[in-house]
């Protein structure tokens, strides 16, 4: 996974960069909701808040703070599985291209995973686990409209790699 996170990093480095308008200027809010990609279906929200902008040549780089959540259930041969997500982000953005707000951050979280049996119509027990974690992240948002785009993120909040909607306001 390290190695994956390199290879993209560089990638958006080495990405010719073009003269935009940051996206992501102090006091900017989004939304994110979107699903995960793997077996079954993870959700997640995610909310952001710019809190500073125009860290490199003035008009670009700025920093992001906000929240997460996922959740993802899954029946396996009797078994009922939950996993909860809930975290604390910041994020670097850096804007390459018009209309594509690309950022990196870490996520400060807790996941809490639970797991029943549910077999024959009697519940034999059940088992609950949680731990603090932490969580890199990269993603990218292209923005159709001024309000209304669609993200893509790859890190570990409830899956590896999610897409979705994104609402600016």
């Amino acid at each position: 996974m390290k190695k994956f996170f390199l290879v993209i990093s560089v990638l958006m480095i080495s990405v010719a960069m073009v003269n935009a308008q940051d996206l992501f200027k102090k006091g900017t809010r989004v939304l994110n909701a979107g699903v995960g990609l793997g077996t079954g279906i993870p959700v997640e929200v995610s909310f952001e808040q710019s809190i500073k902008d125009g860290l490199i040549d003035g008009n670009n780089g700025a920093i992001g703070l906000g929240v997460y959540g996922g959740w993802y259930h899954q029946n396996l041969y009797d078994w009922n599985y939950n996993h909860y997500v809930l975290g604390a982000r910041g994020a670097f953005h850096y804007q390459f291209v018009q209309k594509l707000d690309t950022y990196a951050g870490l996520m400060l979280g807790y996941n809490i995973a639970t797991a029943s049996w549910a077999g024959d119509g009697e519940s034999i027990g059940s088992a609950t686990g949680s731990v603090f974690d932490f969580s890199l992240f990269l993603g990218g948002r292209y923005w159709f409209k001024p309000k209304l785009g669609v993200y893509a993120e790859a890190g570990y909040g409830i899956s590896y790699l999610s897409v979705g909607v994104t609402l600016k306001f």
